[in-house]
């Protein structure tokens, strides 16, 4: 087989092409006889595509299902809070934006991790002295998800394991398993306002458990885990040596009766890499601005966890420069009545769900305390003629024209998920429908048992 050497006179990036040489080692290759092979298309999918798996996508791609024409639709299914156009983010923001647009100073590559000043702002505004930051603490990404996609590359190796929240966000599994690391589901408890069982979070630990991920607010739950909670996760990761990726894209996202304690803050030796970013909290989730920020006070992940992140994030040279320009105006100068106003919309609108919901036969609602859901079980021996929740949403659809996400979605059958940042007026008219519907399916005791005997 023939072979080449390549020699290069010089140094530098940019060698002239008059000074690269080839050298042949080796005897002549004659066209179309190499490895007495026959050229033939042979072109496939990586396997790491073909192990990408969505959930939700699976399932909500599997129902095949028209609405009722007589009925517009009312989703209650999309974790986006600009469809429905009633919560548009502040004017300082867009107007930060706009600035950086005109200057056309900021239309260039970026580093990798983020500029240093973007850095060092997103360092200053999440800064205190339970949880000190500095801009090389702080590495800036596409969105939220992009984040958790590096804290979990940079975590992990293939064959490893990482403890994921059931029910949970489906993107842990997805990333995850494209990676080839194992995914052990955590149980949350909805009767402790879904509170994570820790007895069976620490069994599921083992010497092959890369990370703990926690996500707190929740999606899909609502749910907002108060400061002693969170101070038992930690200890169980201390007494475990687990590391914990922290999902806090909602963080602050809390309704008035709760607050939030970023995790960073209690942790006083276990090493957190936490992910958030503009998405929710500012409502613009696709200018795809994400960060991870790196809290480490015993230097446990040391140079070699910043160093992977740094090398992980060179993959796609960083995020957005034009949000980045705007990024300090936007952490600085957002007034505090959009974040209450935010907040004050979605509370109402958790109250009204909850109350409606609550009162329908058949169906029991989690409080939520945050973030954009609230999750809703389903008491499927009321509803025997549903074989179960990806069954029960479908007809909500066929028949009522409302899209829940079946819990199934989140590894958690038999509940739904519904978004809460519709204008108020959607959703009574979605709960009006819901309850339609339950009304119409409800069998009692009695009846249920008896269409049981039917089967």
């Amino acid at each position: 087989m023939d072979s080449y050497l390549i020699q290069v006179n010089g140094r530098g990036d940019h060698t002239p092409m008059r000074d690269v040489h080839l050298k042949s080692t080796g005897n002549t290759i004659s066209p179309g006889k190499a490895k007495g092979r026959k050229p033939r298309w042979a072109v496939r999918a990586s396997e790491m595509s073909k192990k990408t798996f969505n959930p939700v996508r699976a399932i909500v791609d599997t129902m095949k299902v028209e609405p009722n024409p007589k009925k517009s639709m009312i989703s209650l299914s999309l974790g986006d809070p600009t469809v429905f156009g009633n919560l548009p983010t502040n004017d300082e923001v867009t107007r930060a934006v706009k600035e950086v647009l005109d200057s056309g100073r900021w239309n260039g590559y970026a580093p990798s991790v983020g500029y240093q000043s973007c850095r060092e702002a997103v360092a200053a505004y999440y800064n205190c002295p339970e949880a000190p930051l500095k801009a090389q603490d702080v590495i800036l990404t596409s969105g939220c998800s992009q984040a958790i996609e590096l804290a979990l590359a940079v975590l992990a190796n293939p064959g490893q394991n990482i403890l994921v929240p059931r029910p949970g966000f489906s993107l842990y599994k997805t990333l995850a398993l494209s990676m080839g690391i194992e995914v052990k589901l955590y149980n949350l408890l909805p009767e402790k306002a879904w509170e994570i069982d820790l007895e069976h979070l620490e069994s599921l630990v083992d010497e092959k458990t890369a990370c703990l991920i926690m996500n707190n607010p929740s999606n899909p739950c609502g749910s907002v885990f108060s400061k002693s909670h969170l101070q038992e996760i930690l200890a169980v990761a201390s007494r475990q040596c687990v590391p914990i990726l922290a999902d806090e894209i909602y963080g602050d996202m809390v309704f008035a009766d709760c607050k939030f304690e970023p995790i960073a803050t209690l942790s006083t030796n276990v090493p957190i890499l936490s992910c958030g970013g503009l998405a929710k909290r500012w409502l613009v989730p696709g200018w795809r601005m994400g960060w991870i920020l790196i809290h480490d006070r015993r230097d446990i992940f040391g140079n070699e966890i910043r160093d992977g992140l740094v090398r992980l994030s060179q993959r796609i040279l960083g995020p957005c420069t034009l949000v980045q320009g705007a990024l300090e105006r936007i952490l600085r100068r957002t007034p505090p009545e959009f974040y209450h106003n935010t907040l004050s919309i979605l509370k109402s609108n958790a109250d009204l769900c909850y109350a409606a919901l609550s009162a329908i036969p058949g169906l029991q609602p989690v409080r939520p305390s945050g973030a954009m859901y609230l999750m809703v079980e389903i008491e499927m021996e009321h509803f025997p003629e549903f074989e179960n929740d990806v069954e029960f949403t479908e007809r909500l659809i066929s028949e009522q024209s409302v899209f829940c996400l079946p819990a199934s979605c989140f590894e958690y059958p038999n509940f739904f998920r519904v978004v809460i940042t519709m204008p108020e007026e959607m959703i009574l008219e979605a709960c009006s429908r819901i309850q339609e519907f339950c009304e119409m399916h409800y069998q009692g005791a009695e009846g249920a048992q008896d269409l049981e005997c039917d089967k």
